[in-house]
């Protein structure tokens, strides 16, 4: 396989040291990396949704959501699980990616739901705590449905 971007970078001076580490365990590693771009992603479109234009917390989530799903499935995709799957079978990974990731958001939304609406609790601080279960329920998902090895 081709040395992409991530194992440039981890060959230069300083960083070299660590590139076994690294090459062990680049999956979960980059899984990481933009499991905290798509969480800082989230957590960023919901604030301005939520806090500056006041939506309601469940459609600020919703919202939300559809962003950050589409930034995590061009990052996993293209350097997390580095698909190649083109036409019908893109077209089935996709699907599969934002059906799994429907899962995650009803999960978050019921946590929301509960903790919000009905107990009246900061919805940043929900919001924070859920992508703790969202970061994992999705790499679950991702690894063992959408992007598994043939």
């Amino acid at each position: 396989m081709s040395r992409d971007v991530f194992d440039r970078l981890m060959s230069l001076p300083g960083l070299r040291r660590f590139y076994k580490l690294y090459e062990k365990h680049k999956e979960i590693l980059l899984y990481m990396l933009f499991g905290a771009v798509a969480t800082v992603v989230s957590i960023g479109t919901f604030y301005l949704f939520d806090k500056v234009l006041s939506i309601n917390a469940l459609m600020a989530n919703a919202l939300s959501w559809v962003i950050t799903v589409a930034v995590a499935y061009l990052t996993n995709r293209t350097w997390v699980f580095r698909s190649c799957a083109k036409g019908r079978a893109m077209w089935k990974e996709l699907l599969g990616f934002y059906g799994g990731r429907l899962m995650t958001l009803l999960m978050e939304e019921g946590m929301l739901f509960v903790f919000v609406t009905l107990l009246d609790c900061d919805s940043m601080a929900i919001k924070l705590a859920a992508q703790v279960l969202v970061l994992t329920g999705n790499y679950v998902i991702s690894k063992w449905f959408v992007f598994k090895k043939k």
